[in-house]
């Protein structure tokens, strides 16, 4: 009856030395990413947020073909609901929770030991987004002045 639970703490053990190999190579890979402190990413996504909400309310109000809409189901929901102050809470509320969010995974690792991979769970929660928002953001510019 004891052999089950010593197999099951080697197995641990051995998931753990695997892991420990694993963290710095992919903690260099987040650095690879984002050389900055952490800090700047939050600050960089929150300015993305915000000429994101800019842009989209100047592509939706000054567009002169009055062809531009929102594409996104959650902002489509938003602005239907209550036009341009919901869709900005809305927003905020989202990054808001991905911002939390990132921060309870780092914090979750940092307290398993693994600070290396909190950091780069922190990286790649921010960076697809910070990709997917740009291209975004400079549509939603042309598209003003269309």
């Amino acid at each position: 009856m004891q052999k089950i639970p010593e197999s099951i703490k080697i197995r641990l053990k051995k998931a753990n030395e695997q892991d420990r190999k694993l963290e710095k190579p992919m903690e260099r890979v987040s650095r690879l990413l984002w050389p900055w402190p952490e800090s700047k990413l939050i600050q960089f996504v929150s300015l993305l947020a915000m000429l994101d909400f800019l842009s989209t309310f100047a592509a939706l109000r000054f567009n002169l073909s009055h062809q531009v809409y929102e594409i996104g189901p959650m902002a489509k929901w938003a602005f239907a609901i209550g036009g341009f102050p919901i869709l900005l809470v809305v927003d905020a509320a989202v990054i808001g929770a991905l911002i939390l969010l990132a921060f309870g995974v780092r914090a979750l690792y940092r307290r398993s030991g693994f600070p290396g991979f909190g950091r780069t769970a922190f990286v790649f929660l921010f960076v697809p987004y910070a990709i997917i928002m740009l291209p975004i953001i400079f549509n939603n510019i042309i598209n003003t002045f269309r």
